[in-house]
């Protein structure tokens, strides 16, 4: 169906599409801008929906048919279910599947970057390209480490919940005055929109997915002292790992690079997909 929002900061095209896809358990939601450029599918952070993407999809419409997915518990798409096992790559492999996208180049965000990891070498083949924002290369966590990063996650999760999207906002602004203003609206709906179950467990090595990549691969890194994950020893362990990566660091950015230094994450997203 056509995306017919109200006009405004964040808000999507006009043109571009909407719709949902079945996965095991559940089903995905997406946003499509639609074209005949090559399929470019995103996949976003923890506690963002898939129009988190809004600026890097506007950008690049013209030369790519962008799918911004929403991930399991995130969105509008199925919540967490205790009987259904939450692996986000097989989520990304069914919904490409479902969509019929052949070779698409794939994209993540923090988690949203594990996931397309863990998608791509778990089926290599099946991807042109492979983008990596700041992924948490994190050790396996001890069982009461990890049920105390859950019950973390739960308080936030609860406290946005609390809040209105105008009082998120302002929370956001506050805390992160470089980003763009189009970066807030979705960005403070997704918070409203996060099942409590939704943060996922790293039970196996990041080494793993890294090595199963088959794919040309760039890691973008920002800057460990304004919060980035991955710092350069890690980026540098990532390529001896696996020789198809390559990394590029962006300053002046944290974690969340693309929002807080757009113009060079764009140009580096760019040169390497051309």
């Amino acid at each position: 169906m056509v995306v017919r929002p109200d006009p405004g900061a964040g808000a999507p095209k006009a043109s571009w599409r909407s719709g949902t896809v079945e996965i095991s358990g559940g089903r995905l939601a997406f946003h499509r801008t639609g074209g005949s450029g090559p399929a470019l599918l995103l996949s976003h952070g923890l506690t963002d929906n898939g129009l988190c993407w809004f600026r890097l999809a506007a950008a690049l419409a013209s030369d790519f048919d962008v799918i911004m997915l929403d991930a399991r518990g995130h969105g509008e798409s199925s919540r967490i279910r205790s009987e259904v096992a939450h692996d986000p790559g097989r989520d990304i492999a069914e919904a490409i599947d479902q969509l019929g996208l052949i070779n698409p180049v794939v994209m993540g965000h923090s988690v949203g970057a594990r996931a397309t990891a863990d998608f791509a070498s778990a089926h290599p083949g099946r991807v042109s390209k492979v983008i990596l924002e700041d992924p948490p290369l994190l050790p396996p966590a001890r069982p009461a480490s990890a049920e105390a990063r859950r019950a973390r996650f739960r308080d936030q999760v609860l406290a946005f919940s609390a809040m209105s999207e105008a009082e998120i906002i302002a929370m956001g602004k506050a805390a992160s005055p470089s980003w763009h203003d189009d970066d807030f609206p979705a960005w403070a709906a997704a918070k409203k929109q996060v099942d409590p179950a939704a943060l996922p467990a790293y039970d196996a090595p990041w080494q793993d997915a890294i090595a199963g990549i088959t794919a040309p691969t760039l890691l973008i890194c920002g800057e460990v002292d304004r919060g980035a994950l991955v710092s350069p020893s890690l980026a540098m362990e990532a390529k001896a790992v696996n020789p198809n990566i390559r990394s590029v660091e962006i300053r002046n950015a944290g974690h969340n690079i693309r929002r807080e230094n757009f113009t060079d994450y764009l140009s580096a997203v760019r040169a390497f997909l051309r």
